[in-house]
């Protein structure tokens, strides 16, 4: 039975490992050629987490409450683990796939208002904080003039969607 709190316990700690380093062991093998698309979907991480947790966790409810040995945990931990990570899957593909809070981009923000953080050289890139939807966004800046900061700037372009282009609010 120790063995199988120890996959549960071990897979809570991978789901918790995946909420916080999101990403990181995709970025790690990027471009590499190794696990290319490989831990997007089936395999990813909070799949792997829930698959281990729930074989470990269930395997230690069967073997503590039945007389089954460790194949009886197994043969009901294997499905229990299988559902889980199947749902981990579905219910990460849901979020990823949500576009009701998709960031505001191009013409939506031209015509909004900020306020200079770092300030930006004529010609050259500084940084503006503009609130969208109740939240501060940070966006590189870029303006014909010199602006100092804490000046207020509107949203003239976008150049990217992390650059924009602004200019003073009395200019």
């Amino acid at each position: 039975m120790a063995w199988f709190l120890g996959l549960g316990m071990t897979g809570a700690a991978l789901l918790a490992l995946s909420l916080v380093l999101d990403g990181v062991l995709e970025g790690l093998f990027e471009g590499t050629g190794v696990l290319d698309g490989l831990l997007d979907g089936w395999l990813s991480l909070p799949v792997i987490a829930g698959f281990v947790s729930m074989l470990g966790f269930s395997g230690a409810i069967v073997m503590g409450t039945t007389g089954t040995g460790a194949l009886g945990a197994v043969a009901v931990g294997v499905p229990a683990g299988a559902v889980t990570g199947w749902l981990a899957y579905r219910f990460s593909r849901a979020l990823m796939s949500d576009r009701s809070g998709a960031a505001p981009r191009g013409d939506e923000l031209i015509g909004s208002s900020g306020a200079v953080v770092t300030a930006i050289p004529a010609g050259g890139f500084g940084e503006v904080i503009v609130h969208l939807a109740g939240q501060p966004v940070k966006f590189a800046a870029k303006s014909p003039v010199p602006v100092a900061r804490g000046t207020e700037v509107w949203i003239d372009r976008t150049l990217s969607h992390t650059a924009v282009t602004v200019r003073p609010v009395d200019a």
